[in-house]
This record gives C-alpha cells, structure tokens and sequence, in this order.
C-alpha cells in the first residue's frame, strides 16, 4: 500500500491498546497506543521524513483522534500514553495536535493524557520545543519521554520536564545488563531529582521484569505481561501472578544483600581491627607503610585528612605489587568531593566506618570504593578498596 492508499483507507487504521503495569499496585495503571495500517506501524510511518509532512501529519492526527474516541469511556480510570512526533508537533507549535485532544477529552481528564515524545528522533530546537510543550503541560496534560538511554542529552530532558522516563531493554541480554549496570543507576537517580517516574519497555522474560524492577521501574509493559489488545482489560488481570513474581524478586533481593551487608561488615571489622592495632599517624611513614602491608589484601591506596578536607598524609599507593609513598597530595584539599563533609560529620558523631558509593577514580579510572574512619580526633584514614577485593566479594554497589 503507498501513501495515497493509505490516506484513502484511514478508517482501517488498527488502533492497539498495550497494558501498562505498576509495580506497586501491579494492576494495569495506563496503556500506550500503538497503530497498524496493512502491516505498516503507524508511528514509525510518522517518521518517515519521505513521505511528505502534510500527509504525516494528518495520519497523525487521525490516529489520536481516533485512539482517544475509543477510550473515553476508561479515561477516568487509566493513563492514555498518545504517540507524538515533535517534529510534526513544531508544525504549527502544538496548536493543531492540542486543539484535537481539548475537543474530545473533558477538561477534567486531561491529566490523564501523556503525550509519548522521542527526543533522538527531534531534530529542532529544544528551546522552541519546550514552549508548545509547557503550555499543553498547563491543561495537566503530561509528558512521557521514549527511548531513554546512555545517548540521552540530560539537559534536554530537563527543557522538557517529563512525568515519565521511558527505557526499552528489548535489546539487553545479561552481560549488557552488568556492563549498562551505571547507566541504569544515573538515570534512575536522575529521574528522582527531577520527579520523573520509570517505565521499561517491551519486557520479554521474567529476567527482565526482575532487572527493571530492581533498577526502580514503577512502570513495566511487553509481551511477557500483555500483548497489545484492541479492547481494554480488567485493571487486576495480572495483579495475582505480578505480585507473586514481586515476592520471589523481594526474597532474591534480600538475600543478596544479606551476604553483601555480611560482606560489607566483615570488610569494616577488618579494616578498623587492623589501623587499631597499627595507630597510623599522617608524619610516621614507617608506620603507614605497615598499614600497607596489613592492608594489602583490600586496599589499592590510603591517605589521611584533617576534618577540613586538608590531606596530611602521603598518598600510599599499590603498583605493580609494591607500595610507594606519593608526597605531592599532601596538602590538597578534598572537601569538593560529594558527602564528604557529611561523611565527616557521621565519623565524628558515633559512625565507626564508612564505605562510599561506587565510582571511577579520576587517575586510573577503575572502579572503586573508599573506607573513611576516624583515626584520631582530627584525622581521617581514607582507604580505596581494590576492584578485584569488591567484585570477589560481591559488593561492587
């Protein structure tokens, strides 16, 4: 069928309805509309920047006109994700696209539409896109950003002020899993600062499910749950056998950390037992290379700081096998660094240890994390724990 057909047979246009999941309630809490024309998707055919603007936008337009008519009567209790592309939005600012949904949605149910934009796919000015954007977000209409990953632009994301981040891991198998593992914590933490929820997309074995669970997915939807349908659902289809498998993730959950704060804490005993019995001091260099030696199963480097941030100490640090004393650190001043004044705060109020978050040293670029105590009533003892010790241990997050 060629474009012409196509406008000439817009009253075949499928109109597909795909179940979104919540993982709280694990009911179905919106559905994302999808279009089929003789086998051709509908939205990728929005996007098909041969096919001329005018046409595209009309079949757009026809096909959320349409979704929206056949879901009128569930709006008031689901979620109504609406394809659309911003490129054709920018047409005429919105005004078109906009004008259809005011006109078939009471006013009341307009927060209840979520406009499903792909930025990768934008091609204009984020600064022009945001304008049409903020004035439908004023009528409570939500928007809903696809194809999230670690090619998003952060500073586009927060032009647009999304309600949802969306992720697909069609594509992800295990080892991608553990290799994107920091992409999944950015966004995740990203989307927190800036109030925006997660769904991941197109979820097709249990394995998945599990993984964007643990990843702080509130929304999920793919085969493994439902297929797309032309008719809408009961809302707790799925509620029984979703919170079943939630249960078996939470048991797998907690196990695993069971053994990664066992872990955690052995390493913490360690640690202290052993600058306990050497009582570093920042001067005495015979004394902080026995710590080395002492430490050589866990550490990599150490150095001491004042309660400014001041480092008093050499840095110590592992190559090659062999501990070498660094002097040119002495003196810089750390306090720039994330939680660090906090983390001083805790040591000097009680907290015996304290072990950081992962992240990749700005010299070697391995991963790593640092052991903080207190050593004295000023002093500081920072310990960069090994890669190998984190990953033998399991305690890499």
């Amino acid at each position: 069928m060629d474009v012409l057909e196509i406008i000439d047979h817009l009253d075949e246009i499928e109109i597909l309805f795909e179940p979104v999941y919540s993982a709280d309630e694990h009911i179905i809490v919106a559905y994302e509309v999808i279009g089929q024309i003789s086998n051709i998707d509908v939205v990728e055919f929005t996007y098909n920047e041969s096919i001329p603007t005018d046409i595209r936008v009309e079949v757009e337009q026809f096909f959320i006109s349409k979704a929206i008519e056949k879901s009128l009567d569930v709006l008031k209790d689901v979620n109504l994700y609406l394809p659309c592309n911003p490129n054709l939005l920018m047409e005429d600012f919105g005004e078109s696209y906009f004008e259809i949904i005011k006109d078939l949605v009471d006013e009341e149910l307009l927060s209840h539409i979520y406009l499903a934009i792909s930025v990768r796919k934008y091609h204009g000015d984020f600064n022009q896109l945001q304008h049409p954007v903020r004035y439908i977000r004023t009528y409570g209409v939500k928007v809903m950003l696809d194809h999230i990953g670690p090619e998003s632009n952060l500073d586009q994301i927060l032009m647009i002020e999304p309600a949802v981040l969306k992720i697909n891991v069609s594509q992800l198998n295990y080892n991608a899993w553990g290799a994107q593992s920091h992409v999944f914590a950015t966004i995740q933490a990203f989307s927190v600062k800036i109030g925006a929820t997660l769904m991941f997309d197109n979820i097709q074995t249990d394995y998945q499910l599990h993984h964007a669970w643990k990843n702080g997915a509130r929304y999920f939807k793919g085969p493994y749950l439902q297929t797309p349908s032309s008719t809408f659902i009961p809302k707790d289809t799925l509620k029984n056998k979703f919170r079943n498998e939630c249960k078996q993730f939470i048991s797998t959950e907690m196990k695993q950390l069971e053994i990664k704060y066992d872990e955690m804490t052995k390493l913490q005993k360690a640690i202290t037992t052993i600058v306990d019995y050497t009582k570093p001091s920042s001067q005495n260099i015979e004394q902080l290379l026995e710590l080395a030696k002492k430490l050589e199963t866990y550490a990599v480097r150490f150095y001491i700081c004042n309660e400014e941030g001041f480092q008093t100490s050499p840095n110590i640090v592992k190559q090659n096998g062999v501990w070498n004393v660094r002097d040119k650190h002495i003196g810089k001043n750390w306090s720039w660094r994330p939680y660090f004044l906090f983390n001083i705060i805790k040591l000097r109020n009680g907290v015996k240890g304290e072990l950081s978050a992962m992240y990749s040293d700005i010299q070697t670029g391995e991963l790593t994390r640092t052991f903080s105590m207190a050593i004295s009533e000023h002093e500081y003892l920072f310990v960069d724990i090994s890669y190998d010790y984190l990953f033998e241990h399991n305690i890499l997050n």
